[in-house]
């Protein structure tokens, strides 16, 4: 007699704890909903709890399991209550995505304010350099080992005349993410970025409303001719935080269509 019968393979991330910031929108919200898809227990944090309602509502409703934690990234103090909540609710922390950021006003450095320069280093440097300490700290506690991903940009990889804060913290995000993938190699945590090219999310779309053809010359400049669906970056994201990557560590990975080939 024929076993007809199919067997499902398990997700890429099941049986895995997830935190993940700028969870409400963009990158954020598609990797939530992807690491839910592939088994992983998500817990959500951002800002605006509208959004981060309606994500996990979304999640819940096609049966995965999630909850989120509203989290300032401009907040060192709530970016670690927020992975102490990941503890508190599902016991342990496995892997983590760095995603969540701001946008700086477009043009030269000599013309940026001072203090939008010190908020830009609070969300998009420091609060990674918060949140990975925090996470180690979690993953040793319970999980023992475990994986970080943060989200760079491909204008970390080269001079940024119109992005040059945004570029320069993203370039620091590269360098703390090596520094980390080397110090915590040894007990079993891997610790990556992906630097994305041009992907359709509100802050592109902002940048495209102050620069108007912004989209378009990155089209251009990009060999694939278009730019990236926030589902595509999430899945370089869940690929590197998956056990599939088990001998990757300390890469800066570009999901750019090829832009910076």
């Amino acid at each position: 007699m024929n076993d007809t019968s199919t067997t499902t393979a398990p997700g890429l991330l099941a049986g895995k704890v997830a935190f993940i910031t700028g969870a409400g929108r963009g990158i954020g919200a598609a990797a939530a909903r992807l690491f839910a898809r592939e088994g992983a227990e998500v817990m959500l944090a951002a800002r605006t709890e509208t959004q981060l309602q309606a994500v996990t509502e979304e999640v819940r409703a096609a049966g995965g399991s999630a909850d989120y934690v509203l989290c300032d990234l401009a907040d060192a103090a709530g970016v670690r209550a927020a992975v102490d909540r990941v503890v508190d609710r599902y016991g342990r922390l496995d892997i983590a995505f760095n995603n969540g950021a701001t946008l700086q006003r477009p043009g030269p450095m000599d013309q940026f304010p001072e203090a939008d320069f010190d908020h830009v280093f609070s969300v998009n440097l420091k609060s990674v350099w918060v949140a990975m300490a925090a996470e180690v700290a979690a993953i040793r506690a319970a999980a023992g080992t475990g994986a970080i991903v943060n989200n760079s940009s491909i204008g970390s990889l080269r001079g940024n005349p119109e992005l040059p804060v945004y570029g320069a913290m993203k370039r620091a995000v590269n360098s703390l993410t090596e520094s980390a993938a080397v110090t915590y190699g040894p007990e079993g945590i891997r610790v990556n970025a992906i630097a994305p090219g041009g992907t359709l999310t509100e802050m592109i779309r902002t940048w495209e409303a102050e620069s108007p053809g912004v989209l378009d010359r990155i089209r251009a400049q990009t060999p694939l001719r278009r730019v990236a669906d926030p589902d595509e970056i999430a899945q370089a994201a869940a690929w590197l935080l998956s056990d599939r990557s088990s001998f990757v560590s300390g890469t800066v990975l570009r999901v750019d269509g090829g832009a910076r080939a």
